[in-house]
């Protein structure tokens, strides 16, 4: 089973652990040689927001199979099961967060008198 983390938005601020040594670092910040490669930097954003969505969808999949299995008797780890259930709940809120957030600013944007 892959336990790996949701990967985050770039430009999205991480708190670093306190005996590091910058409090706060930018995750995903992107060099001038890379806006220059792929493409403007609101194509990276929706690269990395479209990412997150097949991440997201891959975990229900993943929930998906663990239901299952477990209906079907070919596991008794119900172990497994909460795990995956947790991961797909837990990516979709951050989807889903991460959606509202960008629907505010686009009317924020909108409402804007120029």
């Amino acid at each position: 089973m892959d336990m790996s983390p949701v990967t985050g938005i770039p430009g999205v601020f991480e708190l670093t652990p306190v005996s590091g040594s910058t409090p706060l670092t930018r995750v995903g910040a992107f060099s001038e040689e890379e806006k220059k490669a792929n493409g403007t930097l609101f194509d990276s954003f929706l690269n990395a927001a479209i990412d997150n969505i097949k991440t997201t969808n891959s975990y229900f999949s993943d929930a998906e199979d663990e239901k299952i299995k477990f209906a079907m008797g070919e596991t008794d780890n119900s172990h497994d099961l909460s795990i995956a259930l947790q991961k797909a709940s837990a990516a979709l809120q951050y989807t889903v967060a991460i959606r509202d957030r960008l629907l505010d600013a686009y009317k924020e944007i909108m409402q804007m008198q120029i």
